[in-house]
């Protein structure tokens, strides 16, 4: 069986982000082979929350599954996204009361189901239900549909991301996190098989804070004097991570962070390629360390 590629694209952050990830993703799908791509949505509309545009424009490059964070709720058209799509999906720790599906079962291009969910870190958010006991009762409902799963952990601290992955180790294909926007080099893969970054990063303007105007946030922070934080513009970037699992176990193969800025994205539009895929160990002895 051919092993699966799957791209998650870390925090998309208003039109720049938008941008960039519709002019890259669709010529990057055919080219790296790509089986599955999820994005985290949460900031798509204007810096936070999601509209139903911004849905379609995400849907119409090529991504397939939508995760959300602690912003699920600021735009109210996202109820119609709901309505609309079972493949964006609120914290898996949010009460079960919470508007929105906390769960994708889908099939990828070649045919492999897999399973997405997302959930909330606990130190320095605000209060939420354990991410590890609702990552428990998605693997229950999941069962054995698929051996792929992807997990969302939408985080502030790092302990919180590493000690979830330990967690999940040969239950899940990989662990990654969003919501801090800047990338980790810590990927790896996990004894027991699982892929692990503690943040992909953030795919919009990093010309500013953490993809909002730099002197927006700035006059703030000096005055106390309270600020709109624009949207900034400059240095848009793709930021995540490619995955590569073995479709009849779900151990991950290989993990590789991904980031495209201007000059790549210049590059990939005209042709010639940035960041080639990197090569795929063969599916015979895919046994995890240890």
């Amino acid at each position: 069986m051919t092993p699966l590629k799957i791209l998650f694209i870390g925090d998309v952050v208003g039109s720049p982000g938008r941008k960039i990830l519709s002019q890259v993703l669709p010529r990057l799908i055919p080219r790296w082979g790509l089986g599955l791509v999820v994005c985290n949505a949460e900031n798509s509309a204007g810096g936070s929350g999601l509209t139903l545009k911004c849905f379609e424009e995400l849907i119409d490059a090529g991504v397939d599954v939508m995760t959300m964070g602690d912003h699920v709720y600021r735009k109210d058209e996202v109820f119609q996204v709901f309505d609309k799509s079972d493949r964006v999906l609120r914290p898996a720790n949010y009460p079960s009361e919470s508007p929105g599906p906390d769960l994708a079962l889908v099939t990828a291009r070649d045919g492999t189901p897999a399973a997405v969910f997302s959930v909330l870190g606990r130190t320095f958010m605000k209060p939420v239900d354990c991410p590890f006991h609702a990552a428990d009762r998605m693997l229950e409902r999941i069962g054995v549909s698929t051996r792929v799963v992807l997990v969302d952990v939408h985080a502030e601290a790092t302990s919180d991301k590493m000690l979830l992955g330990r967690y999940l180790d040969g239950r899940v294909s990989a662990v990654l996190g969003t919501h801090t926007h800047v990338p980790t080099a810590d990927e790896q893969i996990l004894a027991g098989g699982t892929a692990f970054q503690s943040d992909v990063g953030m795919t919009g303007p990093h010309d500013g804070i953490l993809g909002r105007r730099y002197d927006r946030v700035l006059s703030a922070t000096l005055t106390f004097v309270p600020s709109y934080f624009d949207v900034a513009t400059g240095n848009p970037r793709l930021n995540g991570s490619l995955v590569t699992v073995n479709p009849e176990n779900g151990r991950a193969m290989a993990i590789q962070r991904v980031s495209i800025g201007p000059e790549d994205t210049q590059r990939i539009l005209t042709g010639a390629l940035a960041h080639p895929a990197p090569p795929v160990p063969p599916l015979s002895g895919l046994e995890s360390p240890g």
